[in-house]
């Protein structure tokens, strides 16, 4: 019974986490967002809604400054202050916003984002019960080798998880008569525009594959539906 301690313990840990953190982003969420009302992007996102055979598509303002996009486990899309910001400056085309709505939708359409949390869960549910086990062996060393683990294994699910809602996205905003040109455009600016003042590797760029990576993984798509 005490082997099995530490896993049925990470069980609950998990299970606890998981109802945990969806309640707090929940919260979080209502308590820091309203709907998004601009003209401009009501056009793109009209154009979303027909091709997808929906009356409309809602999206929310997220109050926060970090430029990012995020979709809910409820299925709401986010986008958020820092984001609207630069499309108020210029800096961002209402296409390239559309792009990050489609790309948002894919996540909530593939139900990456139920499944992230499920996933974040686990995954500290993993590192406690490594911790556990590993520090019996080689105490003090045993919780690093456990958390280094586990965050591979976090990036390497995000990072497939991205290219699926590109997969989505392309294929959405093609539909739409939008094109995949402001997805690519987008993605080229996406390290600036996430780039903190200090200049330091911006976090985005953790958890999402490289942007020559993700332009030509589109590029390979579009060669194939030129073929069919």
């Amino acid at each position: 019974m005490l082997k099995v301690m530490p896993i049925l313990l990470a069980i609950l840990y998990a299970l606890a986490m998981y109802h945990f953190s969806a309640w707090r982003t929940r919260r979080e969420l209502d308590a820091q967002s309203t709907e998004l009302a601009d003209p401009m992007l009501k056009v793109m996102t009209d154009k979303l809604a027909r091709a997808l055979d929906l009356p409309r598509i809602r999206v929310h303002i997220y109050e926060i400054d970090p430029v990012n996009g995020l979709a809910a486990p409820d299925g709401r899309i986010f986008i958020t202050r820092g984001f609207y910001r630069k499309f108020q400056n210029g800096e961002v085309s209402a296409d390239e916003m559309a792009s990050v709505i489609a790309h948002e939708l894919g996540h909530v359409a593939l139900g990456h984002t139920r499944r992230r949390m499920i996933d974040f869960s686990g995954q500290n549910a993993l590192r406690t019960a490594l911790a556990m086990v590993l520090s019996r062996f080689i105490p003090g060393v045993g919780v690093w080798i456990a958390n280094a683990l586990t965050t591979l294994l976090a990036a390497r699910l995000s990072r497939s998880d991205e290219y699926e809602a590109d997969a989505y996205a392309a294929a959405l905003l093609t539909r739409a008569g939008i094109g995949t040109g402001p997805q690519k455009s987008l993605f080229e600016k996406l390290e600036a525009l996430t780039r903190s003042r200090a200049g330091a590797m911006p976090a985005w760029l953790m958890s999402h594959p490289k942007t020559t990576e993700r332009i030509a993984a589109i590029e390979k798509l579009e060669t194939r539906w030129k073929q069919a």
